[in-house]
């Protein structure tokens, strides 16, 4: 039999469509089907100037909006030779890794929904919450941020903000222990992640799996302790607050159980952070910019940590205003191919299990 699962379905996380062939309960084959909201991201990126570019950029993974933005930025300012002030730095570092948080906490709320709990989804949106609301009031943004500006950010942060951040990190950190017994010292999400959709190192190399899943199946890489961006080189240092989360399981447990601590590491990167901002004297958050930004003649490719994996935008320019071609390498896009590996011998069943267990963001694949 020829089912389909999607593209309207309430287990793919949107408009996925699952092309998949069954022997009885088994699955024979898996094909997932993309492209049903595919926006043209790459073009539109081509027709707007590099301040303007910042708006899309957050968009197409719009749970980890403040991450792609960075990403742009850095490359725009790595071609321009321009060096951010000190404070946009360990800044921009802080809310990325909010960012980061606000992501798994996501995940690990709408996971459980997908194997039949709706109890946990309630706990994550409450820890959300709290760091919502100072993210908000940084960047006036729930969702789209738009706070980065090639040169540093919008604007400073708010008087008496990062106070405010230590007291959400605390109450976040708190609570954390009631998202773990929910979900991890839930006996029925273990018999339905243990030992399901085993994803070994080498194909998840040979398919470009990268972030939290790569991670779980111990593809030890993590680009900001690999290839350091932001402040990350001092905060990966050996002794720092900086590690990276793997297991060697490869399963759907074993990716849930990186996501959480990974939101427990993240907590620590952030309160370093706040530390560090509290220590710094006084002083600018951006570069001022010419009226008309231009950048140089060249090519350079420019890859970040997202919170779901590796996300890189190459950056080909003319010496113009707008980028000759900006293209995106998503991290969905590869963590959703591989789909076509894991699921064949499953259950259908455990279907569902699996493909919430990929972490992945439909417009992300798309573009």
């Amino acid at each position: 039999m020829v089912l389909n699962i999607g593209p309207q379905h309430p287990a793919t996380h949107g408009v996925l469509r699952l092309k998949i062939v069954l022997d009885g309960e088994r699955i024979v084959s898996a094909d997932p089907i993309i492209g049903y909201m595919h926006r043209g991201a790459e073009k539109l990126f081509e027709v707007r100037d590099y301040r303007q570019i910042v708006v899309l950029a957050n968009r197409h993974d719009w749970l980890s909006a403040f991450s792609n933005e960075l990403g742009v930025v850095l490359g725009v300012e790595e071609m321009l030779g321009m060096e951010v002030p000190v404070r946009a730095v360990w800044a921009r570092t802080l809310l990325a890794e909010l960012n980061r948080v606000l992501n798994h906490l996501m995940f690990l709320g709408s996971y459980p929904l997908e194997l039949g709990a709706i109890t946990p989804v309630f706990y994550a949106f409450r820890e959300r919450e709290e760091i919502q609301a100072v993210l908000e009031e940084a960047s006036g943004g729930r969702m789209h941020y738009m706070f980065n500006r090639v040169g540093g950010l919008k604007e400073d942060l708010p008087s008496g903000w990062l106070d405010r951040v230590a007291d959400a990190i605390a109450v976040v950190r708190r609570r954390l222990p009631d998202i773990a017994s929910l979900i991890l010292g839930n006996e029925i999400v273990n018999a339905r992640t243990r030992g399901v959709g085993v994803l070994s190192a080498d194909v998840g190399a040979a398919y470009g799996v990268s972030g939290p899943i790569a991670r779980a199946s111990g593809i030890d890489i993590d680009l900001r302790r690999d290839a350091p961006y932001l402040a990350y080189a001092e905060l990966f240092t050996p002794g720092g607050p900086g590690r990276v989360v793997t297991r060697k399981a490869g399963d759907a447990l074993a990716r849930l159980e990186v996501l959480y601590e990974q939101v427990e590491v993240s907590l620590d990167l952030a309160q370093a952070c706040v530390e560090k901002l509290a220590a710094l004297p006084q002083g600018p958050v951006n570069v001022k910019l010419p009226k008309v930004l231009k950048v140089p003649e060249g090519d350079l490719y420019t890859a970040t940590e997202n919170p779901l994996g590796f996300n890189g935008y190459y950056l080909v320019s003319r010496g113009e205003k707008t980028p000759h071609r900006l293209k995106l390498r998503s991290a969905s896009f590869n963590n959703v191919q591989v789909l076509s590996r894991l699921l064949p011998g499953c259950l259908v069943a455990d279907m569902v299990s699996i493909l919430g267990s990929m972490f992945f963001v439909v417009g992300d694949v798309d573009k």
